[in-house]
């Protein structure tokens, strides 16, 4: 059953609250306040008296450390110096990239103008490999200490639990342990088989939505889900259309891709499970944010018994994929 909703610690940003912020940083705001796209976290674009307007980012209470929130932080920033056209955070007159007000920890970035990259241009795709090799190059260079790895528990047997105990409707919930058991038992197989696919430091959540295309080259936003992971989920995302589309935009990806780093092909093998365990995980998101009422006001349609019937056949679909031989080269 879906959670009451209560006042919510994002409602004390109101634009006084905003500005108040960005000026603790030494900037003088104009008052020209912009709501930007986003639901884990809060974002603005914040107008700055005499200046290019900046981007503040209030990150979502009690969901990272200030460890984990550093080390995306560090990690942007080391692609930045390897001239990656990454938008990384800006440090303030300490040295610091992290800021708290009241409470709250956010940071400023710089804005950045641009417009989604076209996924059916395989010569954006050529351009998008070669950056995530460049990225890639470096984000094997050393791991995450505190950052979580994407594995079958977290994004898996965490959220199967959670959904079964508070959320999903009792006519479903057998059907959806049984079925999400055995997908998950598939998936787990899958990963024993390739033990031996290194996970690096990657974006993690590397989907159109979060590449600003200019000046003929995409520019990597959002980093908030970098974690340690297999090079491919960073891949998988960027295929779409049927298998020999697939193919096609995987050979271009790859082209650009190679100029910088090896991709070991063993790890295609993967790409439905990681697409099965984002299904499982962006259900559980849903529902652990389901007290923030931007979540019931944007996703009106989750946590009802048509949306429960269409995620269990969805996942059948997944479990006849994950069957199916993977995609090659």
């Amino acid at each position: 059953m879906a959670a009451e909703t209560t006042n919510h610690p994002f409602d004390q940003l109101t634009p006084d609250f905003l500005m108040d912020a960005v000026e603790s940083q030494g900037y003088r705001c104009d008052c020209r306040i912009l709501t930007l796209n986003s639901y884990e976290n809060r974002v603005y674009q914040i107008g700055i008296e005499d200046s290019i307007p900046l981007i503040a980012k209030f990150y979502r209470p009690e969901r990272w450390t200030d460890a984990q929130i550093l080390e995306e932080h560090d990690f942007t920033l080391e692609l930045v110096e390897q001239e990656l056209p990454v938008v990384a955070p800006l440090h303030n007159a300490d040295n610091e990239t992290l800021h708290i007000y009241q409470n709250f920890m956010f940071s400023l970035s710089p804005r950045k103008g641009g417009h989604a990259p076209e996924l059916d241009n395989l010569d954006h795709l050529e351009i998008i490999g070669r950056l995530l090799g460049r990225i890639h190059l470096i984000g094997a260079g050393k791991p995450f200490q505190f950052r979580p790895k994407l594995d079958s528990t977290s994004h898996g047997y965490d959220c199967v639990t959670f959904i079964a105990e508070q959320f999903i409707p009792d006519e479903y919930r057998e059907s959806y342990l049984s079925l999400t058991r055995d997908i998950l038992q598939r998936i787990d197989e899958c990963f024993a088989r390739l033990d031996g696919i290194t996970f690096i430091r990657t974006h993690g959540d590397c989907h159109s939505g979060n590449m600003l295309w200019r000046k003929d080259l995409p520019h990597f936003v959002d980093f908030d889900d970098a974690r340690m992971a297999p090079a491919v989920q960073d891949i998988w995302m960027l295929l779409s259309g049927v298998e020999d589309q697939q193919r096609r935009q995987l050979d271009k990806i790859l082209t650009g891709y190679h100029q910088f780093y090896d991709f070991n092909p063993a790890e295609l093998q993967l790409i439905e499970p990681l697409r099965t365990l984002r299904m499982v995980y962006y259900s559980a998101w849903l529902a652990r944010r389901w007290n923030d009422p931007a979540f019931p006001r944007t996703f009106p349609w989750f946590n009802t018994m048509q949306y429960w019937g269409e995620h269990i056949l969805e996942l059948r679909e997944q479990m006849a994929a994950l069957q199916e031989p993977a995609l090659q080269l």
